[in-house]
């Protein structure tokens, strides 16, 4: 049986207009010309993308989307001054007048010492450019078999209980592309990748009243194939029982207490670490993180790790967008920093080197080195054991500079380890330098959304304002 390799798989079998032979020659096309204008670099990325998108509510058809886009940008430098120009003509005079442009534009910008292309010893070359981390499953759906997709997701949902009485609808998604990149430092490399899904949202009430006593949740599934979905049905299901288990919602009075974040929503705890390490904020000194490099941040129990070579993982990827070659790494070991999120820009504004993060953070993973293989949620309510359990977070009150945090938040109330009424109308908040530091658990109910995993977390202490 003959194999093949993500660089093999030929695009326009799969609804693409363009071919990767294409994309190379508009890549080889567009250097060449800006080599000619006189750059002392230049780099170049080609991508197209199409996909379907269709909802459904009440078991009517509501939107059915097509989408397909391309894109060349292209990036010139001269000498230490750097421009970029992009394009969605790929007519070779489009192509030159973008080229033109992006020259212009860095005649005409002032030197900045830390522009230029990705060091040689940093760029991902040769097999190392053409891993395949098996990214591309496209889903060649019509619109009908979306739409009766998402009809079996949200009748799922419908017929769990007679208090779902309604629904803001199901959807499904199936989107697939693809690019090529290079840069005139040798860097050539591109591959097809694809991510679909399926989301309903659906709403519980009491017959007869209202208030409190209406509640919606939702629930979704994404993978990069679709086989790796979750059932319509599960999704369905599940997100009717979230949504019911909200119903005569109470509110609290404010008050000190443990806070245990369910797996979802811990997810923000870990995207606020990534924002507070990731390059551009600590050489703009707009961090609450700024020279943690070799420091404690969390409790010796926690570790950070990062594998942008999973197969079919959201975050994988080779090379980063720079063309920088990625790399498996501990980000925290021990509760203490082991390394930043930096672009060669960056990572030269801090005198340090890229770790091949263009582009953001690679299937990252948050760990305790307490968690038990029991320690799923009804062990973490046992953990938390009078306190509040968030399942859901609103508003964007989170400062990254001071890293002050005050979010409304809805969930339960819980007594003896388990969980005594739903809450709602509350805000939660402190400070990520002692959330962080105050996290005493870990799930082993870990949860991926995009290149994020994790399990609940427990913080120690948080204030809870309510009534």
């Amino acid at each position: 049986m003959a194999t093949h390799t993500q660089s093999d798989k030929r695009p326009a079998r799969h609804g693409f207009a363009y071919t990767r032979e294409t994309f190379q020659q508009l890549v080889e096309d567009t250097l060449s010309t800006a080599k000619s204008l006189g750059a002392s670099d230049a780099s170049v990325e080609v991508s197209e993308g199409v996909g379907l998108s269709v909802s459904v509510r009440k078991d009517k058809i509501e939107n059915v989307e097509r989408n397909r886009d391309k894109s060349m940008s292209v990036t010139v430098f001269v000498g230490q001054r750097r421009g970029n120009a992009s394009t969605s003509d790929y007519s070779p005079a489009a192509l030159q007048d973008a080229v033109r442009a992006a020259y212009d534009i860095a005649r005409f910008t002032a030197e900045d010492p830390a522009a230029g292309l990705p060091d040689e010893t940093d760029i991902a070359y040769g097999d190392a450019a053409t891993r395949d981390l098996d990214l591309f499953h496209p889903w060649l759906l019509d619109p009908m078999q979306a739409a009766n997709i998402a009809r079996r997701c949200e009748a799922a949902a419908m017929s769990t209980d007679r208090r779902i009485t309604n629904s803001e609808g199901a959807g499904v998604s199936a989107q697939q592309s693809h690019f090529f990149a290079g840069n005139s430092r040798g860097f050539r490399g591109g591959y097809a990748s694809s991510r679909h899904s399926l989301s309903v949202a659906p709403i519980a009430s009491l017959p007869g009243r209202s208030g409190n006593d209406m509640q919606r949740d939702a629930w979704y599934s994404s993978m990069r194939a679709p086989e790796d979905l979750a059932k319509p049905a599960a999704v369905g299901r599940y997100a009717a029982e979230r949504a019911l288990s909200r119903l005569q919602s109470r509110k609290v009075a404010t008050c000190e207490t443990p806070v245990l974040f369910e797996s979802t929503v811990a997810l923000g705890l870990l995207g606020a670490y990534v924002q507070g390490t990731t390059g551009g904020a600590l050489y703009r000194k707009a961090s609450f993180l700024v020279d943690s490099l070799g420091n404690r941040v969390f409790p010796e129990h926690i570790d950070i790790t990062e594998d942008p070579h999973l197969p079919r993982a959201i975050g994988s990827a080779p090379f980063d967008d720079e063309g920088v070659l990625t790399r498996s790494r501990k980000v925290v070991s021990q509760g203490v920093v082991q390394g930043y999120f930096l672009s060669t820009y960056s990572a030269r504004k801090l005198g340090m080197r890229t770790t091949g993060h263009a582009g953001g953070s690679q299937n990252l993973r948050l760990t305790s080195r307490l968690t038990k293989p029991g320690d799923n949620l009804d062990e973490m309510l046992r953990k938390l054991g009078r306190g509040l359990f968030v399942i859901e977070l609103m508003g964007q009150g989170v400062n990254y500079v001071t890293g002050d945090y005050s979010r409304g938040a809805a969930g339960f109330w819980v007594e003896g380890g388990r969980i005594a009424y739903p809450v709602h109308e509350v805000t939660i908040a402190g400070n990520l330098h002692d959330m962080f530091r105050g996290i005493a658990a870990v799930g082993g109910d870990s949860y991926t959304m995009g290149t994020k995993t994790i399990g609940s977390v427990l913080i120690d202490r948080m204030t809870m304002a309510g009534l």
